[in-house]
């Protein structure tokens, strides 16, 4: 935000006494909080005239050698005229005119030039006489400045024709500082911290409105605020014989020293004091309101309105309009309307300046992708108290400016006047969160000084009555906050010693489990990709991702097609796999670690997850081999070396699952914890992606891969053999491998060391709903050679109990 330092000024009163340098300005307001950014010299023209004066030209007489040039005799107000040659038509005796006297140095547009003394055409010239574009005071070249005769020769040119340097600072305002956005705001803050910290006599000073009056003769416009809820005050006045014109110099200079472009003298009057005040304003033409009525309200979804810039828009239902019978006239807070501005024909306007919800206006402008000055400053807060005052102040300025006349009277609605904030503020809160001792005067001082009122006031507590305007104080830290500002952040004494208690770590994989997670998956032939967090809320719940009501949406999202939190990584891992498919990258290892989003009972919850994406060959073609596709085993047997690698002695097991978008899913777990989920995608979905083969996918869950392990125990090489026994099993079809392989290592947990799924068999023979597993039974005892008899009873266990839990029958 910039704000002009002569401006600023000028809303500063002082006893004359109290002199302020734009240096020691810019370091209080850092200090407050208002950060200054820079602090820029402004000048109204480049170099500020140095060394141009006032010359009266005494003689003017034809060259001899050249009949477009004229040797003229000028007095400079120095000892004595001097010579100087001039190509100017116009110059003549008894002309007050600028000198750009020997060592001057012109900005012009075609580059520096700098005054010596010369000779043209053999005849001496000691300066020059300068034309308007010469010294870049304007554009013409049709002949030299000729000024006021009253003119005292010698006078410096700035000094004659008024110009003053400026300073803009740049300051780099939070969101929260809505009091902030004008330049009353920022010296308000300024006097409160001087005032405090030096005991200088300075104090506010707000525009005088006290010369306002309205209650003129003619038909004013009506005004209906028909949603209070989202507007709750609006003020309007009309004006009459109303004179469009360019805007006087002083008020166009306030403008062009904040980087705002004048336009014509009304719509720089609002422009002026949304600047001044901070409280935005708009100027429509009387005559464009038909039946001389505004209504404040919502209109139908899908109406068409074309704004300031040409474009036509869809309304929304919740935008904010200002309308008239007939239709729109301006988006409310955010942008005028193509057929209801100030035009050079005008002659009645009717001024606006309302309050607006910020909420509603920060979507309205988002929506249609329309961020002005005026929707700027009302999604941070607009003060309902100042309305009327910003109102009266433009009057008065038109009124001066544009010969305007007020109408009838002010229109005001404001049907809910907004209370002061009541705080209670604990003098040892307030010292336990600064770490500095503050007397009680000294807090109320800084209070009363930011214009709160103390309403009650009991040993070491406070109850404060905040101001409208303070939008961002609302607890008793942003109280503190106050307090510290004032007094001074940079004032705060810095310990020799600072004592900051150890953050608690999020649980999940750790950040070097994570790298190391990372670099086992790219050792293992996996490409890392990072995908948007952000996915389209209908498309998945189209796909049947989840319920509709799990997803996590957005309240404000910068695009319709961006509207949701992803519930899952699945979808940014399809969108990367289409995206590489679709230039023939046909064998793809991928992998993500990121968060997912979802809601629970008890509100909304994040995760963090790793995904695995594998599809096309399961190797590269190779003379020998052949070149098999991948499958869901796969996958299965990349989560299997992961949980060797990161849990090397967590017992784990495969389990069937369900999933909407997965099928033949499973489980992976470990006792109660669920430790991946993986499976093939379905086809629907991957059409969807615009994915022709099929695509295999794993999701990990982070938080369950980190518990305390067991600590890992020295194990020998073995020195007995191990016996392998073979069995051919009929078991009903729902029945899995892993739950085969957890039966037999419950039944007999010393000597069984491995089971192997090595034949499954699904034909004609078997009995309907049966298929045969050939599974292979490694045995070993660690401290001699195993007997038959000792294998036989091991075996003998190990079939009871798969007969006994599944119905296992050994096939003939």
């Amino acid at each position: 935000m910039r704000i002009s330092w002569n401006w600023l000024r000028t809303l500063i009163a002082t006893d004359g006494s109290a002199d302020l340098s734009v240096q020691e300005a810019a370091e209080v307001l850092t200090s407050t909080g208002l950060e200054v950014e820079s602090v820029e010299l402004l000048e109204p023209v480049k170099g500020m005239l140095q060394g141009v004066v006032v010359g009266h030209v005494q003689e003017c007489t034809k060259h001899p050698d050249a009949d477009r040039l004229s040797v003229c005799l000028v007095d400079q107000g120095t000892d004595g005229p001097v010579q100087i040659i001039c190509g100017a038509p116009n110059v003549a005796v008894g002309q007050k005119v600028l000198v750009a006297t020997v060592g001057a140095t012109l900005h012009m547009a075609e580059g520096d030039v700098t005054i010596k003394k010369t000779k043209i055409r053999g005849s001496e010239s000691h300066g020059m006489i300068c034309a308007e574009d010469e010294l870049g005071l304007g554009q013409s070249h049709a002949g030299i400045m000729v000024l006021d005769p009253s003119a005292k020769p010698g006078t410096p040119a700035a000094e004659y024709l008024g110009l003053r340097t400026d300073h803009v600072l740049e300051i780099g305002l939070t969101p929260n500082r809505s009091d902030a956005l004008g330049h009353f705001g920022v010296a308000r803050d300024l006097v409160v911290a001087l005032r405090h910290r030096t005991g200088r006599n300075l104090r506010p000073q707000p525009p005088d409105v006290s010369a306002f009056r309205d209650g003129g003769a003619g038909k004013a416009i009506a005004v209906e605020v028909e949603n209070p809820h989202v507007c709750p005050r609006y003020c309007g006045l009309t004006l009459a014989e109303v004179h469009v014109a360019p805007s006087p110099a002083w008020l166009q200079e306030r403008l062009r020293s904040i980087g705002s472009k004048p336009i014509n003298n009304v719509v720089d009057v609002t422009n002026f004091v949304q600047h001044e005040l901070g409280q935005p304003l708009h100027a429509f033409d009387a005559a464009r309101i038909h039946e001389s009525r505004i209504l404040v309200r919502h209109l139908p979804a899908g109406t068409r309105f074309t704004t300031l810039d040409g474009t036509e828009r869809a309304l929304n239902e919740e935008d904010l309009m200002i309308t008239d019978p007939a239709g729109g006239l301006c988006i409310a807070g955010v942008y005028g309307g193509i057929g209801s501005g100030v035009s050079d024909g005008t002659t009645t306007v009717f001024l606006e300046s309302a309050c607006f919800d910020p909420v509603s206006i920060r979507r309205t402008a988002k929506r249609h992708a329309l961020h002005t000055d005026a929707s700027f400053r009302f999604e941070r807060g607009a003060d309902p108290e100042i309305t009327r005052f910003a109102l009266e102040r433009a009057a008065l300025l038109l009124m001066e400016v544009a010969g305007a006349r007020p109408v009838g009277t002010v229109v005001d609605h404001y049907p809910h006047p907004r209370p002061w904030r009541e705080v209670r503020l604990h003098l040892k809160n307030l010292e336990r969160l600064t770490g500095l001792a503050f007397a009680m005067d000294e807090v109320v001082g800084i209070l009363e000084l930011l214009e709160c009122r103390i309403a009650d006031r009991s040993g070491s507590d406070l109850l404060v009555r905040v101001p409208p305007y303070r939008t961002d104080v609302h607890r008793e830290a942003d109280l503190v906050e106050e307090v510290l500002r004032i007094h001074g952040f940079d004032r705060v004494p810095l310990p020799a010693r600072l004592q900051v208690p150890p953050a608690a770590l999020r649980k999940g994989i750790s950040s070097e489990a994570g790298g190391a997670l990372a670099d086992h998956l790219a050792a293992r032939g996996f490409r890392e990709i990072m995908t948007a967090s952000l996915v389209n809320g209908t498309s998945s719940a189209g796909l049947g991702a989840a319920d509709p009501k799990d997803p996590v949406h957005l309240l404000n999202p910068l695009s319709a097609e961006l509207d949701t939190l992803r519930p899952s990584l699945l979808f940014g891992a399809l969108q990367a796999a289409g995206h590489n498919l679709a230039r023939q990258r046909r064998d793809l290892r991928l992998f993500e670690r990121g968060r997912v989003y979802a809601r629970s009972g008890t509100g909304m919850y994040e995760e963090d997850r790793t995904a695995l994406l594998i599809t096309g060959r399961r190797w590269r073609e190779r003379w020998r081999t052949g070149t098999p596709p991948t499958e869901l085993a796969d996958v299965k047997a990349e989560l299997e070396v992961l949980l060797e690698r990161i849990l090397p002695r967590e017992r784990s097991t495969w389990e069937l699952a369900t999933h909407p978008l997965l099928h033949d899913a499973v489980e992976l777990r470990a006792g109660r914890h669920l430790l991946a989920l993986a499976g093939g995608v379905d086809p629907q979905v991957l059409r969807a992606f615009g994915i022709g083969q099929p695509v295999f996918f794993a999701e990990v869950i982070d938080a369950h891969w980190s518990r305390d392990q067991r600590p890992v125990k020295f194990e020998e090489v073995p020195k007995y053999p191990e016996v392998r026994r073979d069995l051919s099993l009929l078991i009903d079809r729902s029945v899995t491998f892993a739950r085969l392989k957890s039966i037999a290592e419950h039944a007999e947990r010393r000597l069984l060391k491995q089971v192997d799924l090595f034949d499954v068999y699904e034909g004609d023979k078997l009995p309907e709903g049966r298929m045969s597993y050939a599974l292979s039974f490694v045995l070993r005892d660690a401290e001699r050679t195993l007997t038959d008899e000792q294998v036989e009873k091991a075996m003998g266990r190990i079939r009871t109990a798969l007969e006994q839990e599944v119905g296992a029958t050994l096939r003939g």
